[in-house]
């Protein structure tokens, strides 16, 4: 049995619906053994919402599967035939496999976030900000710096004619 890795165009927005159809389908089928992984490209992202933090998943490639498969005519048939699948990236009238350095990419991708979520950071050096909270509320400041890691940002603001450095959590601020 040959495994190699394919990615699939589905409707985006049901990617993880259309993924249950299909491990059902192929259990109906009796040839679950033939796909050991069907996974949805996804991130661990934080964030701060109204000053806590959350943790939530993303999708990193909408639309989209990556399925470890032997394809033969019976799993193409299956996966084909249920609601929302599109097509196979890459082929016109067989399937492509993956590169699997890209493979490798996506799956070291989602692992690294479930280990460390990624902040969700959407500032960089020279945005112009307002800042939401504290005694600098409503005071506009301009990013000098982003800690992304740390999900913080360095921030000048004009304090008396004077350029102030400050550091704030990015979700103390807002762009402008």
């Amino acid at each position: 049995m040959a495994l190699e890795w394919y990615f699939l165009r589905v409707q985006v927005g049901r990617e993880d619906t259309i993924r249950q159809a299909m491990i059902r389908r192929l259990k109906q089928a009796g040839i679950e053994d033939r796909v050991p992984q069907l996974v949805v490209p996804t991130e661990t992202v934080q964030d701060h919402r109204g000053g806590k933090k959350v943790v939530k998943r993303k999708k990193l490639y909408p639309g989209y599967l990556m399925v470890e498969m032997d394809l033969n005519d019976d799993v193409w048939f299956v996966l084909r035939e249920t609601p929302g699948f599109g097509d196979f990236v890459g082929g016109q009238a067989t399937p492509t496999p993956a590169d699997p350095v890209d493979v490798e990419k996506v799956l070291g991708t989602m692992n690294a976030s479930q280990e460390q979520p990624t902040v969700a950071v959407q500032f960089k050096k020279g945005d112009r900000v307002k800042i939401k909270t504290g005694a600098f509320e409503n005071t506009d400041a301009v990013v000098e710096d982003v800690h992304s890691d740390k999900g913080m940002l360095d921030v000048s603001v004009n304090f008396f004619g004077r350029p102030t450095p400050m550091s704030l959590g990015y979700w103390e601020v807002e762009l402008i």
